[in-house]
């Protein structure tokens, strides 16, 4: 079934080290962004697609008034086919949700919250210029499971500036004390023309060997709080998986609306130009090709290495792949460590999804030799 992503590019102030598209906004130009937005998805429906996963996410969806995101998914239901047990997620900052906006949300239809909590310690939070505290995390995951909504993930970010290993571990001891079901742990990358891209930031960032120290100990420490790794980044315990993120990685077909939002549908990738206001001020959005036939081959293998499942060598092979040329080129990755065999199955270990850029697209390239 497809998914359904939904842009929200508005923050209460924008972090140092995002590069994504957001802005700081008005209550009225959020209202004028959702009507555009219901615009978009009522132009988009009436062709019988069905859906059963709808992500809000951003920049702060949580910004959307209570009003506004019911009527965002009134749209939604009344232009597409949302099954009855449809995942629908918001991604939340905890400084802009209480009890009786999360009510709202879960009187519309949520029912899964993403919250960005990004540490368990505040002065790690400062140095990232997050507005809230953790105190508030605690409250806003709070309020939200008093809300109704129980289905709960939050974010946990690696190589903070001046973060060590033990704050790491105080802080992953703090996030999983919340009681989610969901966490993604994210190594900070430090993108060119931020406010981080800078040297004195740069300095204070913990080296590539100590993040990568991190990231091998937080798989650790949350699977033996019951948390199981799925995706490289992402963790939950069981049954607790992000349906719609993982139609990303097994190549399902999903729709974005907003600007900067991607699709996959019709067997082409496209986007949403990231301009802010010409979304709002054009009846329809605009969208710009990425790919116009996308090698199944080099997608199956290049999305399905980032699960911890791993990827099936028989598909590989329906595909049009070589598993003896796969096999072959696998071997000096499973000698090092960072891929494991199993029947049909290949997968990276911990170890791999460190490297993984590298490994996936030599294994890739390999393939196109063929």
């Amino acid at each position: 079934m497809l998914g359904i992503y939904i842009h929200v590019p508005f923050c209460v102030k924008r972090c140092g080290y995002c590069a994504f598209c957001s802005s700081v906004a008005s209550a009225s130009e959020i209202s004028r962004y959702s009507a555009a937005l219901i615009r978009n998805i009522r132009a988009a429906g009436g062709r019988g697609l069905c859906a059963d996963t709808v992500y809000f996410g951003g920049g702060t969806p949580s910004l959307l008034s209570g009003r506004d995101f019911s009527a965002i998914l009134s749209a939604l239901r009344e232009s597409f086919d949302i099954s009855p047990g449809a995942e629908i997620t918001v991604e939340a900052n905890p400084e802009t949700v209480d009890f009786s906006k999360l009510a709202e949300y879960k009187s519309a239809g949520a029912n899964r919250i993403s919250f960005g909590v990004q540490s368990g310690i505040d002065k790690e939070l400062s140095a990232l210029g997050r507005v809230h505290d953790f105190k508030k995390a605690a409250e806003a995951v709070s309020a939200a499971r008093s809300a109704g909504i129980t289905n709960i993930s939050c974010d946990l970010m690696l190589g903070i500036p001046r973060q060590t290993l033990p704050s790491l571990a105080e802080s992953i001891d703090s996030v999983c004390s919340l009681g989610m079901t969901h966490l993604s742990a994210y190594m900070l990358k430090i993108e060119e023309g931020t406010a981080f891209d800078c040297p004195e930031v740069r300095a204070l960032a913990p080296d590539d060997d100590t993040v990568a120290d991190m990231y091998l100990y937080a798989v650790k420490a949350l699977s033996e709080r019951g948390f199981k790794q799925y995706e490289i980044s992402n963790f939950s315990r069981p049954g607790f998986e992000s349906r719609h993120n993982l139609k990303y990685w097994t190549g399902e077909p999903y729709l974005g609306f907003g600007p900067s939002a991607h699709s996959f549908f019709g067997g082409k990738r496209f986007f949403v130009p990231p301009d802010i206001k010409a979304f709002i001020e054009s009846p329809l959005q605009e969208t710009a090709l990425e790919d116009a036939s996308p090698d199944p081959l080099e997608e199956y293998i290049l999305l399905g290495l980032r699960l911890s499942g791993g990827i099936s060598l028989e598909k590989l092979s329906s595909l049009g792949g070589s598993k003896e040329r796969f096999l072959k080129d696998a071997e000096p990755f499973v000698s090092a460590g960072m891929m494991k065999l199993s029947g049909d199955s290949a997968a990276l270990t911990t170890k791999g999804f460190l490297v993984s850029n590298g490994v996936i697209f030599a294994l890739i390239d390999s393939q196109s030799e063929i």
